[in-house]
């Protein structure tokens, strides 16, 4: 049987971050599929995984990331693909939610290292 998902129906919803959402629509350990949404004036922590390849896709906004140092700004239709070990971090420094998917393979389960 397929299944629907929508943000109404999806596996679970939670908050992380300064406000920002996350609806959990695949949650295996091969594949983590989410959509994110980051108010405006709103980032993550730099951060890397040793296993997982995640990628981005920007749905609504503009995106900043920072990747190994490298800032990197993504608009609307636009993606990005972060390798393992990458030092990266997503921002929303605009005037508007940003709404993003992103895909992660293996999943991200227990594997996230904070830079300090």
């Amino acid at each position: 049987m397929n299944t629907i998902f929508s943000k109404s129906e999806c596996l679970e919803h939670y908050t992380w971050g300064d406000d920002c959402h996350g609806w959990i629509f695949v949650d295996t350990d091969a594949l983590s599929v989410k959509q994110e949404l980051m108010p405006p004036d709103t980032a993550e922590k730099l951060h890397y995984h040793e296993q997982a390849t995640q990628f981005f896709y920007i749905m609504n906004g503009r995106a900043k990331f920072t990747v190994d140092g490298e800032v990197i700004e993504l608009r609307e239709q636009q993606a990005i693909q972060i390798d393992p070990m990458q030092q990266h971090s997503i921002a929303n420094h605009q005037h508007t939610d940003l709404e993003f998917l992103v895909y992660s393979y293996p999943s991200t389960k227990n594997d996230r290292i904070e830079i300090k």
